[in-house]
């Protein structure tokens, strides 16, 4: 073989090795950027939930919310307990993407007025009437709740309302109503807090308050009031709560994840046995359809 040809060869052999590994870099450039594609971190969401101050109080989210972010690990809930009112509020303001509260017909206008597309039982107890042990007014022998808080107007007992537009002020209120009683004067005085200090107030001062019965079991078991259930059991006292997709939510997504999976059998289980081996009772009992 000829200087001429066995050169030509030799380049087009450089050629082809020079093709096949510029070929070889972008196949390692290309398997490298999917690679990094695949294993691209999923972003966590933070939800905000605004709910009540009982649901907060009654230790509930210290079981139900980390149950909720370990099936939903990409999800992180932030909890504004606040009254049913103001939770309402902050959904109509867009400050909070899911609601749990427990004023129905509240809950109802928020539909009706086009910010959530629909509510949902979830769960209930009840409201007691919380007091002096020794019940000054004697309303353990009451007809009703209405009847109780009559009693307790007609002694002029005290009486501590949370006096901050909660499902449980709400109740309070329509209770009132109910006894033709406009609960005024010195017997009657507002806190604008939440249950948990409520409650405090009342037992510190000797004074009757509307509770719902989880706050206050947990506040009793832990020996932080010495007040008593005085009356119970009519069934004007129900208290049932919600849940709302906000609408516009900023994490609508996240929110009706939420919806779902407390609506779900593994949530409802949640809220069925939480406080039965605490209290030796539920303090909520599902009721999702």
């Amino acid at each position: 073989m000829n200087v001429r040809v066995r050169n030509g060869v030799w380049f087009a052999l450089a050629v082809i090795l020079m093709l096949a590994l510029a070929l070889v870099g972008c196949g390692d450039a290309s398997e490298d950027t999917a690679t990094e594609e695949t294993v691209k971190p999923t972003q966590t969401i933070n939800m905000v939930l605004a709910s009540t101050t009982s649901t907060q109080d009654s230790g509930l989210f210290e079981v139900l919310l980390p149950a909720f972010e370990a099936d939903n690990p990409h999800v992180k809930v932030r909890v504004i307990a606040v009254g049913t009112g103001e939770a309402l509020q902050k959904g109509r303001d867009g400050d909070a993407d899911v609601l749990l509260v427990h004023a129905k017909a509240d809950e109802e206008q928020f539909v009706v007025d086009g910010f959530a597309d629909a509510r949902s039982d979830v769960m209930y107890n009840d409201f007691v009437i919380v007091g002096p042990a020794d019940d000054p007014a004697g309303i353990k022998s009451a007809t009703d709740a209405a009847d109780a808080f009559a009693k307790i107007e007609a002694s002029g007992s005290l009486f501590i309302s949370r006096g901050d537009d909660s499902g449980t002020h709400k109740k309070e209120i329509k209770i009132w109503q109910v006894a033709s009683v406009d609960p005024s004067g010195d017997w009657y005085k507002e806190t604008g807090q939440g249950m948990g200090e409520t409650l405090r107030i009342a037992d510190e001062t000797g004074a009757y308050t509307l509770a719902d019965r989880a706050t206050f079991l947990s506040l009793s078991l832990d020996d932080a009031i010495q007040s008593q259930i005085a009356y119970e059991g009519a069934p004007d006292l129900l208290n049932q709560y919600g849940v709302l997709v906000v609408k516009d939510a900023r994490e609508l997504e996240a929110a009706q994840l939420f919806e779902q999976w407390i609506l779900s059998p593994v949530g409802q289980k949640i809220i069925e046995e939480y406080g039965v081996e605490q209290y030796g009772q539920p303090l909520f009992f599902p009721n999702a359809r």
